[in-house]
């Protein structure tokens, strides 16, 4: 799959703009301006970085909300999955003017092109139990 809009494209270079930083751990606005600047593909740089720079922010609240939807016995997530799903929680709990299905699907893509075979499908498990937990109303009208 090619990324279409800029806001997809946004998207995708927010996962990989927080997959360096989780195992960087460089500075965030180093990581930003790296990414903002990259010429391939045309972004929303303010969407990029409102993404980016939030999640971050927000971190600890993302992985409050993320821990009881992953059930992994011994196994953690990839720092690719974890971004995903840092992108995915930060866009359901902040960004109600995206609907959850669109905020699924665009993490479930992604997983599909950057994340461990079958990754998705925890992807999908814990963005779904979220959006029922985040967005109640929204999923049952």
């Amino acid at each position: 799959m090619s990324f279409k809009t800029t806001k997809q494209r946004s998207r995708a270079r927010v996962v990989q703009a927080l997959y360096q930083y989780l195992l960087s751990k460089d500075d965030i606005f180093e990581i930003e301006k790296q990414f903002i600047n990259q010429k391939k593909g045309r972004i929303s740089k303010k969407f990029f970085s409102y993404l980016f720079i939030n999640i971050l922010e927000n971190i600890q609240l993302l992985d409050d909300l993320i821990k009881p939807t992953i059930n992994l016995k011994s196994k953690t997530l990839g720092p690719v999955e974890q971004a995903i799903l840092y992108l995915g929680s930060f866009e359901l709990k902040f960004t109600p003017e995206v609907p959850c299905k669109v905020i699924i699907n665009e993490a479930i893509e992604l997983a599909k092109i950057y994340g461990a075979e079958n990754s998705y499908k925890i992807i999908n498990k814990s963005l779904d139990q979220l959006s029922y937990k985040i967005r109640k109303d929204e999923i049952t009208n």
